[in-house]
């Protein structure tokens, strides 16, 4: 049994990134319950991560592909609900592109995550558009990460 207090909570999300940046699928399935479900927007190209394999295999597949980075950016956590809200980063850099939005996570009695629903800025014109964001926020000027992190692999 994993700590449920709201640091405990806290912990488990930042050692699932940690999972994610090294592309370590143990440390992820560490986090989760078996059963656990990572749902994207309606469209995402990935569907729906079901079960924890999947969603550590999703990861390790999107840093070998895409060069993930991933940066916890703030966290919010309701301990009594079990419940936890995130903004991240999801640096692309091989293919130049980043990504911002926030997950809504559930976790079991047991501490561990049953359930991450994400929502993430879309653009809404049909030109491409390389960076992901709110339009007109000011990220720099409020500390966001800009670049990824350096992360050793």
């Amino acid at each position: 049994m994993r700590d449920t207090s709201a640091a405990g909570l806290e912990a488990t999300i930042r050692e699932y990134f940690d999972g994610c940046n090294e592309a370590d699928i143990d440390k992820m399935l560490g986090c989760f319950e078996p059963e656990a479900c990572h749902y994207f927007p309606a469209g995402a190209p990935q569907g729906t991560f079901a079960g924890a394999r999947t969603i550590a295999e999703g990861w390790v597949k999107a840093v070998n592909t895409l060069g993930s980075i991933w940066t916890i950016d703030r966290i919010v956590v309701d301990a009594a609900k079990r419940e936890a809200v995130i903004e991240w980063t999801h640096f692309k850099p091989k293919v130049g592109v980043y990504l911002r939005g926030d997950e809504w996570y559930v976790f079991s009695e047991r501490g561990l995550i049953t359930e991450i629903r994400a929502y993430y800025a879309c653009p809404t014109i049909p030109e491409p558009v390389q960076n992901h964001m709110i339009g007109d926020f000011d990220y720099e000027g409020l500390g966001y990460p800009m670049e990824p992190p350096v992360i050793d692999r």
